[in-house]
């Protein structure tokens, strides 16, 4: 509660004249849920898209959103209720994006800001991802959740927004749209071309007052709020002890089992002293929850109190920039993505003069002979 109050009293909204209408994708997300109390609390109105089904693994998300609607009923004097709706949206369906767009018309007269915040995660080497029509099923899959689903609801609600001449569309997304990270190959992929899209998209919607804002997050933002899947790993070749590659999978070998509440959710932990950790780092990281023969998906085990925290900066981002007059195109969340960003320049930096120096190479060579083509 005391986190709750913290971000409560740091939120801080454009001003304007009457309440804002927004649209958030995945209202179920910690993301979704952290920004629709900000709306509701400052008197704004919020349709959320409902992404969790019936399946045992969304259990917890489900509990996070049942909790957020026992949270709204403390709150009838200020009309929570009444400037809140909650709907199913299957992203990837493009009639779903349709028909939630009309009915954030329908209930609330327009949409002024849209949220894209639905996403997941797929674990896997590319060779990893292509050895079965099971992984290449899942690997489609993660475009349509990451990229295919936040141009089809742009798709639905760009011709509202074009007729009232105004809107602010908004896209979660993350350093790793522009840094590739080994393991997380199509995960990046999606990414990047969700990027490229909006990058465009950005000129081609200006004329109609309509502003495009990306938001690049930590890689912890992205993967430890939402559903994160991972194909069988081919080991020997992909284990630590013959591919030094950082492997994102080890990565979340190591941190799953020591997230808060990890026993609850049945995952495996270690007590081991400190100095037994690291000569047994190499084996928890191959029979780690991700390392099993088998695909597997959980959304990882953190509590509603620490994913709060753990959003809360892209939060305050989020409400601080929403329906900004004049919002950035793009804004880097956290010093560690920043950090992220300027050591990618630097490199690109340097490869730029590497190329320039091969293509000057070849033009001099084009130029001492006259008959080349």
């Amino acid at each position: 509660m005391d986190n709750q109050t913290s971000l409560d009293s740091r939120s801080q909204f454009p001003s304007h004249t009457e309440p804002r209408v927004w649209l958030i994708t995945a209202g179920d997300s910690p993301i979704g849920i952290s920004v629709a109390r900000q709306v509701l609390a400052h008197g704004d109105y919020a349709l959320l898209g409902l992404a969790h089904s019936v399946l045992e693994r969304d259990e917890r998300r489900r509990d996070g959103f049942d909790a957020f609607l026992a949270e709204i009923e403390k709150h009838p004097d200020e009309g929570w209720k009444e400037r809140m709706k909650a709907v199913p949206l299957d992203i990837r369906m493009m009639g779903e994006c349709q028909a939630v767009v009309a009915d954030a018309v329908a209930a609330f007269g327009r949409i002024d800001i849209l949220l894209c915040c639905t996403s997941q995660t797929l674990v896997g080497t590319v060779e990893e991802l292509s050895a079965s029509q099971q992984t290449l099923n899942l690997v489609r899959d993660q475009f349509e959740v990451n990229y295919f689903g936040p141009l089809n609801i742009i798709k639905a609600a760009l011709p509202h927004m074009r007729r009232e001449s105004s809107g602010h569309i908004m896209i979660i997304s993350g350093i790793t749209a522009h840094i590739g990270t080994p393991g997380l190959g199509m995960y990046c992929a999606a990414g990047w071309a969700l990027e490229g899209f909006c990058d465009s998209l950005a000129y081609e919607i200006a004329p109609f007052n309509i502003k495009l804002t990306i938001f690049q997050c930590s890689i912890e933002i992205g993967i430890l709020t939402n559903l994160v899947t991972s194909v069988p790993p081919i080991f020997p070749a992909y284990s630590p002890a013959n591919n030094h590659a950082p492997l994102f999978r080890g990565i979340l070998n190591h941190l799953v089992p020591r997230l808060p509440d990890a026993a609850s959710q049945g995952v495996s932990t270690t007590n081991q002293p400190k100095d037994q950790q690291e000569n047994s780092r190499v084996s928890s990281i191959e029979k780690g929850p991700f390392s099993v023969p088998e695909v597997v998906s959980m959304h990882p085990p953190l509590s509603s109190a620490h994913l709060e925290v753990l959003v809360s900066e892209t939060v305050y981002a989020i409400t601080s920039i929403g329906g900004h007059e004049n919002p950035p195109s793009r804004h880097i969340v956290g010093q560690e993505g920043v950090a992220s960003v300027k050591e990618k320049l630097k490199t690109v930096s340097e490869e730029l003069e590497d190329f320039i120096q091969a293509s000057f190479a070849v033009d001099v060579a084009a130029d001492s002979d006259p008959g080349a083509i």
